[in-house]
C-alpha cells in the first residue's frame, strides 16, 4: 500500500514570547502559507483541527476553500469537526462548495468531538439536545442528517406558492457528487471505528484512544484498524476505505531543533479522560535514521495509509515546512512513502 503523508495542524496562536503566530489573522494566513509550501514539498494533506471559544482554528470551510485556491493537488482537510456544534444541512452547503472550489480535494473529518472549554458550548450555538439524550446520539443525529444532504437526497419539502405550483422535496444546492467518499470518521475506540465502518465513512485515528487494554498504543490502534477493515467488509461497501493515524514527528537535525525538542521519543502514556482510562500515543524525536526505524515498526502506521504529521504551528511557516522537508526527505521514505512523481498511481 502506498502511504499517504499529510500535515495536522490546531492553528494555535498567542501573543507570547517566542510565537510567530500572535493573532487570529496570524493563523489563518500562516496556514494557508504552510499548504501551499507543503504541496511544493510534495506533501499529500493539509489540515486543521477545529476547537471553539479557544485560541486555535475555528471556522474550517473559509480556510479550507482559500488552501484550496492557492494550491493545485494537495488535499485539503479537517481532523475533525466536532459535530455537536454544527447545522447539518448548511454545514453540507459548505462542505459542497468548498469541494467545488477545491475541485475535489476535501477530505473531511468529523467526529462527535472532544472536550472543549467552554461549558456546554454547543448550547451556545443554539444546539440543545434533549433530556436523556447523550454527546455521541447528538453527533450521530446530526452526521446521518449531514451524510443525506450531501448524497443529494431531499432533506425539506417545497413551497408550491414559490415553485409555481410544483411541490414535492428538495435537497441542498449546490452538489458535490463525490464529497460522500471523503468523508471520515474521528474515532477514539474499537466499536466507534466499527460503527463508522458500517457507515461507510473513512477512519481517522489520533494519538489519543479512549480505551486501555494494557497493549502499546500503536498495537491497540492497529487492532481498532483491524476491526475497522473487517466491518466494512461485512458492510458490503465495494470502494476501499482509506485510514489515517496522526503521531508528532521531529526530527533532530540542528541545535535550534534540540531546543525545542530535546533528543529522545516519549512513551505511551496512560490517563483518565471524562471520567474512561485512554492511552496517548508517544511523540517520535530524534535522530532520523532512528525515527525512520521507530516509525517502520509502528504496528498503525503500517496498516493505516495516511500519516498526519502534527506540526508546532506557533514555531511559524519557515521552521515547519523546514519540519515537513526532514521528514519527507529522511523518514517517510521508510513508511512506503514516495513523492507524487515517483508513484505507480
Amino acid at each position: 500500500m502506498e502511504k499517504k503523508i499529510g500535515f495536522l495542524s490546531f492553528g494555535h496562536w498567542q501573543p507570547i514570547p517566542g510565537s510567530r503566530v500572535r493573532t487570529g489573522r496570524d493563523a489563518l494566513v500562516q496556514s494557508i502559507e504552510l499548504a501551499v509550501a507543503a504541496e511544493e514539498l510534495g506533501v499529500d494533506g493539509a489540515y486543521v483541527r477545529v476547537h471553539h471559544f479557544a485560541r486555535q482554528l475555528a471556522s474550517p470551510f473559509p480556510l479550507l476553500a482559500a488552501m484550496a485556491a492557492r494550491t493545485s493537488r494537495i488535499e485539503v482537510g479537517t481532523a475533525v469537526i466536532d459535530m455537536r456544534f454544527e447545522n447539518p444541512l448548511y454545514m453540507a452547503e459548505e462542505a459542497a462548495a468548498t469541494d467545488l472550489i477545491s475541485g475535489g480535494r476535501l477530505q473531511l473529518g468529523i467526529s462527535r468531538g472532544s472536550p472543549e472549554t467552554a461549558l456546554r458550548g454547543s448550547e451556545a450555538f443554539g444546539y440543545v439536545p434533549p433530556d436523556d439524550t447523550s454527546d455521541s446520539e447528538v453527533a450521530r443525529h446530526k452526521t446521518k442528517l449531514f451524510l443525506a444532504a450531501i448524497s443529494g437526497q431531499t432533506v425539506v419539502d417545497a413551497d408550491p406558492q414559490m415553485t409555481g405550483g410544483q411541490s414535492g422535496r428538495l435537497a441542498i444546492q449546490p452538489q458535490s457528487p463525490d464529497l460522500r467518499e471523503r468523508i471520515w470518521w474521528g474515532s477514539g475506540t474499537r466499536a466507534t471505528a466499527e460503527w463508522a465502518a458500517h457507515q461507510g465513512m473513512n477512519l481517522m485515528s489520533s494519538t489519543l484512544l479512549v480505551e486501555d487494554t494494557g497493549v502499546p498504543f500503536d498495537e491497540l490502534q492497529a487492532e481498532q484498524i483491524a476491526r475497522f477493515r473487517a466491518a466494512w467488509t461485512e458492510a458490503g461497501w465495494e470502494r476501499e476505505p482509506r485510514v489515517s493515524v496522526s503521531r508528532s514527528v521531529m526530527p533532530i537535525l540542528t541545535d535550534l531543533d534540540r531546543q525545542y525538542f530535546g533528543e529522545r521519543s516519549d512513551d505511551d502514556q496512560v490517563g483518565i479522560l471524562d471520567g474512561v482510562r485512554a492511552r496517548f500515543g508517544k511523540s517520535y524525536v530524534g535522530e532520523p535514521d532512528r525515527l525512520a526505524d521507530e516509525l517502520a515498526k509502528d504496528a498503525a502506521v503500517q496498516a493505516a495509509d495516511t500519516l498526519l504529521i502534527t506540526v508546532p504551528n506557533m514555531l511559524g511557516v519557515e521552521y515547519n515546512a523546514r519540519l515537513l522537508e526532514n521528514v519527507v526527505r529522511y523518514v517517510a521514505p521508510a513508511i512506503g512513502w514516495a513523492p507524487p512523481d515517483q508513484r505507480s498511481d
